[in-house]
């Protein structure tokens, strides 16, 4: 306890910290936009950043790898030929065993939306430690409902029975299991292409070999993805939606449980779905009685910008909707969001959740929401999303082996091919090239089925300076292919 109190004077001290160096604009880089390089001969310089990490004192980066080895699952994998140890964060920055700062680009597989260790956040988990750290549901505990209660006012038309769980997956499988008793039919309808978790029904809807072991994965059909720059149709969203009405005609009873989607497929590769695709889609399945289901653990909170959730950008409103990642800015928690009726079926036997609504975890998203309402981050997505995208469209001009560059907000993809006619994956590339980067002093994903798709997803505090950082640092590693 003693030790909780203490590490409270501690936050107070750096929140002090944070809103001096807000007020006085040095938070972030000083620098005018568009400086973080020399001449382009030289190596992009990491923008300023006034903030000096803890001293680490812990294993080395060899130590951890050989327990790694023996101790944990030999299918955990690196990004990286050399892996880092990334031992603090701040912000949009992280920090690895010897002090080194880099530019995280990635947010932790676009889960840190406010910022690494964001002060608001961290004292909201440290108060409600000190006060109670686990209950169960069983007992009152306000964290959870005012969270739920927040939840609900972000969610359009009558979405506002929450049901908390620990991880996009579990959200996944509920809303999934909710829509199957609510219609009384088995099938689902996913998209190929998609990602919906690794669990015994997830695992169904995801849709790429490589995320799928050899194991019972009933009831679920996958429809032809509609992907702008793969897709057999191009940007013909009507197109890709009649194959669902004869995926339903031909490989169903002509009823459905449901339809779940990404609005941008995150682990597919940053797609986004071809225009007018889902408003087609949304008709075809009310009509075979099934519900619609919009998984936003990785699209939604803001991070597309222009709306707080992905589904919003193509004007439908969805039955369910489940979140997890960027709600807890890093801490374990999902949600599964519905209507009054919907959320009935529940009630036909016993359904219980021991860490869903867990109090710590609650009052860490309620405030994550406080923080993006407080600090505006959503606008800070929309326009700086919009100019890291311009100028990533912009080395597409200059880079042969940049294919497309796509995506919202701060949820962006740049395929790299070998070829544009034949859109041959470059994956080798992508690896090459992220290591250069890493080097130095920008740290992103890669997704695509190939592989061969970077994955931009960083903090939603991320700013133009950044930005540029980035883009030149990406230009100086292509430049070295």
């Amino acid at each position: 306890m003693q030790r909780l109190v203490t590490s409270t004077s501690l936050l107070r001290s750096a929140k002090d910290q944070f809103s001096r160096l807000r007020a006085r604009g040095r938070w972030f880089s000083s620098m005018p936009e568009h400086a973080a390089t020399g001449s382009k001969n030289e190596e992009p310089v990491l923008p300023r950043f006034e903030y000096s990490p803890p001293r680490y004192m812990g294993p080395t980066a060899e130590e951890i790898v050989r327990k790694r080895k023996e101790f944990l699952s030999p299918s955990m994998f690196y990004l990286y030929k050399k892996p880092l140890n990334i031992v603090h964060g701040k912000m949009q920055y992280l920090f690895d065993e010897n002090g080194r700062r880099y530019l995280d680009g990635f947010g932790g597989i676009a889960t840190v939306s406010c910022g690494h260790g964001h002060p608001d956040v961290v004292q909201a988990i440290v108060n409600q430690t000190n006060n109670i750290q686990h209950s169960t549901i069983l007992y009152l505990n306000h964290a959870i409902a005012d969270f739920a209660e927040a939840l609900a006012s972000k969610m359009p038309g009558d979405l506002k029975v929450v049901f908390f769980t620990n991880s996009g997956t579990e959200a996944n499988e509920l809303a999934m299991m909710i829509a199957r008793l609510y219609t009384g039919c088995q099938d689902v309808i996913s998209l190929r292409n998609a990602y919906h978790g690794n669990a015994a029904g997830t695992m169904g809807a995801t849709a790429m070999c490589n995320w799928k072991f050899n194991v019972v994965q009933s009831g679920v059909h996958h429809t032809q993805n509609p992907d702008p720059y793969r897709g057999a149709f191009g940007s013909d969203g009507e197109k890709y939606a009649k194959d669902v009405e004869d995926l339903i005609r031909f490989g169903t009873s002509g009823h459905v449980a449901g339809f779940i989607f990404e609005a941008i497929q995150g682990v597919g590769g940053i797609v986004e779905l071809a225009p007018n695709y889902l408003t087609s889609v949304y008709s075809t399945i009310k009509k075979a009685g099934g519900l619609v289901i919009a998984d936003e653990v990785q699209c939604g909170v803001a991070r597309t910008g222009s709306n707080f959730w992905g589904f919003q950008n193509h004007g439908i409103v969805p039955d369910i909707v489940t979140m997890a990642k960027g709600i807890g800015n890093g801490i374990p928690l999902g949600a599964v969001v519905t209507t009054p009726e919907i959320a009935t079926v529940l009630t036909r036997r016993n359904y219980f959740n021991t860490f869903g609504g867990n109090p710590v975890s609650t009052a860490a998203g309620h405030a994550v929401l406080k923080v993006i309402e407080k600090e505006k981050l959503q606008e800070n997505a929309h326009v700086v999303g919009s100019y890291l995208k311009e100028r990533l469209c912009s080395l597409k001009d200059k880079h042969e082996i940049i294919g497309d560059v796509r995506g919202r907000g701060l949820l962006l993809g740049v395929e790299l091919v070998t070829d544009r006619k034949s859109k041959t994956p470059a994956s080798a590339e992508v690896l090459e090239v992220m290591d250069n980067m890493k080097d130095l002093g920008v740290l992103i994903g890669k997704g695509g089925f190939y592989g061969n798709v970077f994955r931009v997803t960083p903090p939603l505090c991320f700013n133009k300076q950044d930005a540029d950082f980035l883009v030149d640092v990406m230009d100086y590693s292509m430049s070295k292919l």
